[in-house]
């Protein structure tokens, strides 16, 4: 299945965000930047936006132990963790607004951020401002008590005469606190979207330029993601209509067949997760499932997780290995080869004994455990692909060129 729809949109709102070319932050995006990096703005004064979303590991999580097991990261107060791998707050900006449409007469939902699209955007305009909020208030993250409290904090900070050079004269006052934190999204979002988290400085956007030429395994990575290996159906590669680059997303929900990461740490918080161990991440069915308009569409879409962008997605791993970063919702994967390898047998191998066979094990086994959600698979774009592992191999090569920061 083709799924273009939203990558005009998206790309009018990525232009209208960086504005074309790469320039000094403004002042709203400074702002967005003090407070993505402020330590303070956590219940214990130890906990950032960075600190899920490290700029040197492609703006997710930046830290490799952590990867190489749950993939889910601790919160401000020790021993509480989300139940979730952070996604990339690069290149989400893009993002429309929650919607679907309707596709061979199924509700195809596009937009939203977050892995089950809760961060809509119908609320301020702009999902990945809404997004941005969410950490700050939820106890498994940064967890301060209320609006009003990351507002007081930001109001004595260093930074606090940009807050209300930004956001009001009157942004610190008790009875604004609502427009003000409003404005805290809206900056985070703003700096999200500037060409210091969304470069297009990658390998692959210099060959776009002709400034380079890829290499004889990447080209054929290329032209297998955009065939055999049916990647580009989701992570859409085609310029947008001005010669825009590509996002490698088109901001659609897909159920993977993703099987459950065994050493996820959400499993084994009963106060925020009474079922234990038969916890289920229905994505964004459950999302859909607690909205009275969209309550409808909830069973057909359980187990669809966000189409991440790839840009990044290879950002750290040359540099610290193969276990330096992970891949997936709940970061089962813990390199790009072992999910090419996923989408490429899912279906050709047996199912592993145990649900909760760990990756290193499954690959010993030669069988893959049976997906976390077993409803609404998607089985016409991977399980069986035919892939040999050089072919595999070439697709992992392209991917890497995917990652900001290549000089020519």
């Amino acid at each position: 299945m083709t799924r273009k729809i939203s990558i005009v949109l998206s790309i009018f709102f990525l232009m209208l965000i960086i504005g074309g070319s790469a320039s000094a932050l403004t002042p709203s995006e400074q702002l967005g930047k003090s407070i993505f990096f402020d330590t303070n703005l956590s219940v214990n004064n130890n906990q950032s936006c960075a600190a899920c979303h490290g700029p040197d590991a492609g703006w997710t999580g930046p830290d490799a132990a952590i990867n190489a097991g749950g993939a889910v990261y601790e919160g401000s107060v020790a021993g509480l963790f989300g139940n979730r791998k952070p996604p990339s707050a690069a290149y989400a900006t893009p993002s429309p607004i929650l919607h679907y449409v309707i596709q061979k007469k199924e509700a195809l939902f596009i937009g939203g951020n977050f892995w089950d699209g809760r961060a809509t955007g119908e609320v301020l305009g702009s999902p990945a401002a809404e997004q941005a909020l969410g950490p700050f208030l939820n106890p498994l993250e940064q967890a301060l008590p209320s609006a009003a409290e990351v507002v007081a904090r930001i109001c004595v900070s260093t930074y606090a005469s940009l807050f209300t050079q930004v956001c009001g004269s009157d942004a610190c006052a008790p009875a604004n606190v609502s427009a003000a934190y409003d404005c805290v999204g809206l900056s985070v979002a703003a700096y999200e979207g500037s060409t210091e988290v969304n470069q297009f400085t990658s390998r692959y956007d210099a060959f776009l330029k002709g400034q380079i030429d890829l290499t004889k395994e990447e080209k054929q990575g290329m032209n297998l993601f955009k065939s055999k290996g049916k990647c580009a159906n989701c992570h859409v590669l085609d310029p947008g209509p001005n010669g825009e680059p590509p996002l490698f997303t088109d901001f659609t929900y897909d159920n993977l067949g993703v099987p459950r990461n065994p050493m996820n740490p959400f499993y084994s918080e009963p106060a925020f997760n009474p079922l234990g161990f038969a916890w289920i991440d229905l994505g964004l069915g459950g999302f859909l499932a607690s909205r009275v308009d969209y309550q409808q569409y909830a069973a057909a879409n359980n187990g669809k997780m966000k189409v991440p962008t790839l840009r990044n997605v290879d950002k750290w791993a040359s540099a610290l290995g193969p276990q330096s970063k992970a891949y997936g919702h709940n970061g089962y994967f813990k390199s790009l080869w072992q999910i090419v390898h996923f989408y490429n047998t899912r279906d050709a191998k047996p199912p592993c004994v145990s649900a909760f066979t760990p990756i290193e094990d499954a690959l010993a086994q030669g069988c893959w455990p049976v997906p976390e959600v077993p409803v609404n698979v998607n089985t016409k774009e991977l399980g069986n692909l035919h892939l040999t592992r050089a072919q595999e191999d070439a697709i992992v090569a392209f991917m890497k060129t995917l990652s900001d920061g290549f000089m020519p």
